[in-house]
Parts: structure tokens; C-alpha cells; sequence
């Protein structure tokens, strides 16, 4: 048992860490450059592979900003889209702040100015500053969060409303449009969350989902159990005290407010609250990732520190449907459902891959191999997800501090040139714009191949850490006979201009 809570302890260093703010303190600032030209001697290549992959910006990128966090945040999501004009669009954009306690935890919604493809000039793009904050993004509104923010997921079917995780047994609902503006000063009281849902007996730290095709939440933790809620049943329980609760999709919350939501507490446990629908054991140690199948609410998945991948169908009962013991050779940290395809899962582990997996392969006794392993990281996998635009496609970031893009359709196609070192194999893109662990990513189902990542910079830098918003050339994704008759065109132009 004590070794097992060590392990516990060694991965909450990993995946969040004690905080450091990037601060201006000239005697921190002097000690930072000592240890930056240390860490510089004993590891030349870090700074050359950045500086490398700097230059190709302006080839490799359609768009890209660059903003520089002074806490790191753990998580990043798009909410939705606020405005369409000519040039760029206005979207929400959910960040947190974890601190070292100096000032209050916040969950940050922020403004985010998504510059539209063939927009961006190419040398603007790469000509940016490490240490600043970028235009594109404003914070509009700070909720000074109970605890520190690990998660950070949105209702597909609202997504105002998001559900958070902190180091605690409860995951915590909020209605972000309807919450106060809070300043973030030491001593501040907690905004109260809008609603509670409880059901777990020991902290969920990290494993959260939010269902595709109903208001339902999903959780995992330390309990080791998968805990269901259904928003749904707050709004039940709201509509016997109050006739005008809104049903979701109507545009509106679809969480009741109180008549004193946001304001002041240092107590979670203030705020509404609401029991499961149900409790599912089967994992022998921490979950640590959760998915929802998204073509059933009743259908879903859980990967954890015992190794498993295991499959849930509420409608049979509380038991694994599939258990898959040995889905990977180390702890899994991640999962996702592919949206257009409910057969297709895939893992990430700390054994540095992705392993993907076909559902209809998998037996009730756990037997079952993946029908495809990508090897492309140098250290753990800490969040894979799908494409929302193409159903072969999808991402993975790692404490390598890179985000590598994949193309199952392209694993084994690959045409090796001679003297070239290969790619792994289904790789066709790699992001090496942070210089430390990627901790989360999101694609914008809004604007296709436009993607957020954020990374804790506490090993490279001393604290804080960065955030990039990017967008790839559609050049290196369009098929190939239009990209080959698009340069042609442009050769043709250029050479009758070229003409006296």
C-alpha cells in the first residue's frame, strides 16, 4: 500500500506539479539564467531542436500565436464560437492558473482571436517573443476555483457550461456566462460552483468526460471506480422547486442558478449537489482517463494505473462489459472514442505509445491485441484525441514536450527517401513548439485543424508556462493531387512574371 501511494505521488509531480509564477524578481531571474546555461551545457540539443524547428514556422504553419502564462495551466479547451468577421473569428477559450497559493486557483475563460486560414502573413507568424503574452488572447473573466484546476471539460450539448477537476472527491459544474468576475487576491473567497456532483469516496484528480449526446458527466479516481452523473436530474430535482428551469439545447443554462451563485465561499460543499446514477468497479488501481462512446450515453470506457483498458455498457450492469488487462505495458494515462467511428479507441500510456483498438476485437474475457501501436514519443503519452474533422486522424502530446499529429490511413504507405532517417510509421506531423511537457490539447471542432496546446514549463524554465494556438499548412493535410496542381499553378504564375 505505502509503495502504491508513492507511485500516486511520483505521477501528481509529473502530471501537476508544485507551481512556480514566471516573475520579474531580479535575484530569481539571475538564478534562472544560471540554471538555463547549466541545463543549456548538459543538453545542447533541447535548444538547437527548438531554434530549428523556429525557423521552419513560416513554411510549416498557416497560423500560429504564442502566450506566455505566468501559472501554468494543466488544462485547455475551446468553448464556442462568439463572432465570424473577414479575416478572424472570436471564440471562448478556457485556461486555468494553478499557483503555489501566493494568490487564488482560478479556472480563466478567455477571448481568443482565431485568425482564418491564407490570413496570416508567413513572417509574422515566427516573429514572436517567448516571454510575452499574445494579442490573440484577452481574459475576459476569472473564478477563483476551490483547489487547483487538473481538468477542465465542456458540455458538447452547452458549452458555457463546464465541469472541472480538482484535488478533491467532487467534480464541479459551471455555468461560466452566468459566474461573477472575480479578482484573484490572496485571501479571496472561493466562487460557489453551480452545481455538485459527489459519489466518489477518495480525490478524482484527472479522468473526466462529458457525454456527446446527453447532459451526462463521467468520472474516475483514486477510488478506483467510474462514477455517471446526468446533469438531467439536477434540473429534475430544480424544476419541483421552480417552473422556469431551461431544457438543454434551449439556448439558455441548463443548470438552475441560485440566488446566490458565484459569490463568495470557502466551502465546495455549499452549492447544489447531486448523486450518481451509478458506480462502476472493476479497476485494481487509479483511473486515470475516461471516454463516452458518441453514440451512446449508456456506453462508455476507463484506462488506469492497473494497465487496463476496460469497456461499460450501464445498461448490463455495474461490471466491466470489457476488461482489457494488459492493454498496454505501463500505466495508461489516456483514452478517446473516435466520433466517426464508435469501433475505433484509442490509449496512450507511459510506455511512450499510442496503441489503437477495434472494439469488435475485444472479447468479454479481455482478450484482444491493438490493431495498430504508433511509436513516436520519447517519454510518457499524457492526452491523445481525435480529429473532429477527419475520421483517420488524430493527436497525441507527451512529456516529451512535443504533439505529434498521426494518420492511421498512412501507417505502412510511407515512401522512404535514401539517407533519410524514417518517421514512425502513421506520423505526419510533429509540433515541437514546446520546449516541456504538453500537458493537453484540444482541437477546434469551430475551425478544422486549427488546435490549442498548453505546456507546464517547470522543468525548462523554472514555472509558468505556454500556451500556442496553431494551425498547420494545408498543404501538408489536402490530398495530393491538389496540393501538386496548386504549387504547379504557382510555378506557372511565377514564371510568367518572371518573363521580360
Amino acid at each position: 500500500m505505502e509503495a502504491q501511494q508513492q507511485g500516486v505521488v511520483k505521477k501528481k509531480e509529473t502530471r501537476g506539479r508544485k507551481p512556480k509564477p514566471k516573475n520579474d524578481k531580479k535575484d530569481e531571474q539571475q538564478g534562472k539564467m544560471v540554471k538555463e546555461g547549466k541545463r543549456a551545457q548538459q543538453h545542447p540539443t533541447v535548444d538547437d531542436k527548438y531554434t530549428q524547428w523556429k525557423s521552419l514556422v513560416p513554411v510549416l504553419y498557416d497560423w500560429l500565436a504564442n502566450h506566455n502564462l505566468v501559472w501554468p495551466s494543466l488544462s485547455c479547451r475551446w468553448g464556442p464560437q462568439l463572432e465570424q468577421a473577414t479575416y478572424k473569428n472570436r471564440q471562448r477559450l478556457y485556461l486555468s492558473e494553478q499557483t503555489d497559493g501566493s494568490v487564488p486557483n482560478t479556472l480563466v475563460i478567455a477571448n481568443c482571436e482565431v485568425v482564418k486560414p491564407r490570413v496570416a502573413a508567413a513572417e509574422h507568424i515566427s516573429q514572436f517573443n517567448e516571454e510575452a503574452r499574445s494579442p490573440f488572447v484577452k481574459k475576459y473573466k476569472t473564478i477563483i476555483h476551490p483547489g487547483e484546476v487538473n481538468r477542465i471539460r465542456e458540455l458538447p450539448q452547452n458549452s458555457k457550461i463546464v465541469a472541472t477537476h480538482t484535488d478533491s472527491p467532487d467534480v464541479l459544474i459551471w455555468d461560466v456566462e452566468a459566474q461573477p468576475n472575480r479578482h484573484a487576491v490572496l485571501g479571496a473567497t472561493n466562487s460557489r460552483p453551480d452545481l455538485i456532483l459527489t459519489g466518489h469516496q477518495d480525490n478524482a484528480e484527472f479522468a473526466l468526460a462529458m457525454c456527446p449526446t446527453e447532459p451526462y458527466v463521467l468520472s474516475g479516481g483514486k477510488d478506483k471506480s467510474v462514477v455517471l452523473w446526468s446533469i438531467q436530474d439536477h434540473i429534475s430535482s430544480a424544476a419541483t422547486d421552480s417552473a422556469g428551469a431551461k431544457s438543454p439545447g434551449s439556448g439558455g443554462s441548463i443548470i438552475k442558478q441560485n440566488a446566490k451563485s458565484g459569490e463568495g465561499s470557502d466551502k465546495t460543499g455549499d452549492g447544489p449537489s447531486i448523486g450518481p446514477r451509478g458506480i462502476y468497479y472493476g479497476h485494481e488501481d487509479t483511473v486515470e482517463d475516461v471516454a463516452f462512446c458518441p453514440s451512446s450515453a449508456q456506453e462508455f470506457c476507463s484506462v488506469g494505473d492497473d494497465s487496463c483498458l476496460i469497456l461499460w455498457d450501464a445498461r448490463v450492469g455495474f461490471s466491466p462489459a470489457v476488461k482489457v488487462e494488459k492493454a498496454h505495458d505501463a500505466d495508461l494515462h489516456c483514452v478517446d472514442w473516435n466520433p466517426h467511428d464508435d469501433n475505433l479507441i484509442l490509449t496512450g500510456s507511459a510506455d511512450n505509445t499510442i496503441r489503437m483498438f477495434d472494439r469488435r476485437n475485444l472479447t468479454s474475457i479481455g482478450v484482444g491485441s491493438p490493431i495498430n501501436t504508433f511509436e513516436g514519443h520519447k517519454a510518457a503519452v499524457l492526452c491523445v484525441q481525435w480529429s473532429p474533422d477527419k475520421s483517420s486522424v488524430f493527436g497525441s502530446s507527451a512529456e516529451d514536450g512535443l504533439l505529434n499529429i498521426w494518420d492511421y490511413e498512412k501507417v505502412g504507405k510511407k515512401v522512404e527517401r535514401a539517407g533519410r532517417t524514417p518517421s514512425p510509421s502513421g506520423l505526419f506531423f510533429q509540433h515541437a513548439g514546446h520546449r516541456d511537457k504538453v500537458v493537453d490539447f484540444h482541437w477546434n471542432a469551430s475551425d478544422p485543424w486549427t488546435i490549442v496546446s498548453v505546456s507546464d514549463d517547470c522543468d525548462s524554465t523554472g514555472g509558468g508556462g505556454t500556451l500556442q494556438i496553431w494551425r498547420m499548412s494545408d498543404l501538408l493535410y489536402r490530398p495530393e493531387e491538389e496540393v501538386l496542381a496548386e504549387l504547379e499553378n504557382f510555378k506557372s504564375h511565377v514564371v510568367a512574371c518572371s518573363k521580360p
